[in-house]
């Protein structure tokens, strides 16, 4: 029972939407500063000097991981870091001062997709951080039928959907203004996971 704070850590972290946690954003692109745990990526969890522990785990759909003795302990949401200290505070109650490392081998949690007027819509997969513009690149950049003044990222939040505006004609002019290099909604927005790029 004493280790049951080490759990609420964790559940508290987790966000609702794959449990994707909010992190520190870079003033110039908007971007994450820190990868978090997503659905779908696998991890090699290494437990010194138990062979039992160590293994190549894949993050279920709902966000969490399945090791012996643990059972199901959240991921998703969580830096490698928060989560080798969660699996650290856990195992204490079954063995002393365990030494846990996380490290990510597989990333498969950060998909956006990209519909409407684009050359090549679809679903796409990232392997990094990635902004409006990469993702646009990605589906072959627009037709000329694209609206290019409605572009909209659709994103999935607690509160429902939201709908942020795009300003692909202020972001890729050569002279932007100072004002609208601080408006977020004309700053080339980082792309988050599950994010729906709409092209009109």
């Amino acid at each position: 029972m004493r280790h049951l704070p080490a759990f609420a850590i964790v559940a508290v972290l987790a966000k609702a939407q794959y449990g994707f946690a909010e992190q520190p954003q870079s003033p110039a692109s908007g971007c994450t500063a820190n990868y978090v745990i997503g659905p779908d990526d696998v991890l090699d969890i290494a437990v010194w000097d138990n062979a039992q522990l160590t293994k190549s785990v894949p993050v279920r759909p709902d966000g969490k991981i399945s090791l012996p003795l643990l059972n199901d302990i959240v991921a998703a949401g969580l830096t490698p870091m928060q989560l080798r200290d969660a699996l650290t505070g856990a195992l204490t109650e079954y063995m002393p001062r365990p030494a846990v490392s996380v490290l990510v081998k597989e990333i498969h949690s950060v998909k956006v997709s990209v519909i409407g007027h684009v050359k090549t819509p679809g679903r796409y997969e990232l392997k990094d951080r990635a902004t409006v513009l990469d993702v646009l690149a990605l589906a072959g950049g627009l037709t000329e039928f694209a609206s290019r003044g409605r572009i909209l990222v659709l994103r999935q939040g607690a509160a429902g959907t939201s709908k942020i505006p795009f300003a692909y004609d202020k972001v890729t002019a050569r002279n932007r203004s100072k004002d609208a290099s601080k408006s977020g909604a004309a700053g080339n927005l980082c792309i988050h996971p599950g994010d729906v790029v709409l092209v009109p």
